[in-house]
């Protein structure tokens, strides 16, 4: 299978290599980082009032001061589902002052 030559790409075409079927729904975390809980908390309490299906998880990063926001959707991961979700929760992250840091598939 080909997948765009990017960093999403790669990550499939790894996934696929590995044997994932990407055909089928999957548990898809997007990570997010913050430098303030608040930031971070504020993020949570706008997914759960506006983006129930989403589950979000917030807990310190491994880095000092930093706090991580891990979204999960299930959804089958294909590049343009991918991209298009990175989109949205981009649109929701940097109103909270935060960044999208990639995403995964809970194996």
């Amino acid at each position: 299978m080909n997948y765009p030559d990017d960093e999403t790409g790669q990550v499939l075409a790894e996934m696929h290599q590995a044997g994932i079927d990407l055909s089928q729904s999957h548990e898809v975390v997007f990570f997010h980082l913050f430098e303030k809980e608040s930031q971070a908390q504020a993020m949570v309490d706008y997914l759960q009032a506006n983006l129930p299906k989403v589950k979000s998880n917030l807990h310190p990063d491994e880095t000092p001061n930093v706090w991580d926001v891990d979204c999960t959707v299930i959804m089958t991961p294909s590049y343009a589902a991918i991209i298009e979700q990175e989109e949205s929760f981009e649109k929701i992250v940097s109103q909270f002052s935060g960044y999208s840091d990639g995403w995964g598939i809970e194996a």
